[in-house]
C-alpha cells in the first residue's frame, strides 16, 4: 500500500507540512463507494510516487479530523497544497475524473 494512514497525530506533519501535494481520502470500512474508490486511490499513489504523496483518513476513527475539514458524505477526497486544502471531489469519481479535477 502506498498511502499514508493519516490520523490527528501525523496530518500536520505528512499534508499541512508536505512540500508535495498531497491527496487525502477521507472514508470509512462501511461505505461502499469508498470500497469501490480504494483501488483507484492506490493506482494513484502508486503511479504519482515523488510527484504527490496520497494519504487516507478514516472517519469513524479520526471524527476530529473529518469534523475540521467538513466532511459530511464520503467519500470525500481533499488535494492539499502549501498547507490548505485546494480542492474537494465528494462521492465515487473514475480515476479519470478524479485525474481530471485535480489537474494530475
Amino acid at each position: 500500500m502506498s498511502e499514508l494512514i493519516l490520523t490527528k497525530d501525523n496530518f500536520e506533519t505528512e499534508v499541512l507540512n508536505s512540500e508535495l501535494p498531497v491527496i487525502v481520502d477521507f472514508w470509512a470500512d462501511w461505505c461502499g463507494p469508498c470500497k469501490k474508490l480504494s483501488p483507484i486511490i492506490s493506482q494513484i499513489a502508486a503511479e504519482n510516487k515523488g510527484k504527490l504523496k496520497v494519504g487516507k483518513v478514516n472517519v469513524d476513527e479520526q471524527m476530529a479530523l473529518a469534523s475540521k475539514y467538513k466532511i459530511m458524505t464520503i467519500p470525500t477526497v481533499i488535494l492539499f497544497q502549501n498547507g490548505r486544502a485546494d480542492k474537494t471531489a465528494v462521492g465515487f469519481k473514475s480515476k479519470t475524473d478524479l485525474l481530471r479535477f485535480f489537474e494530475i
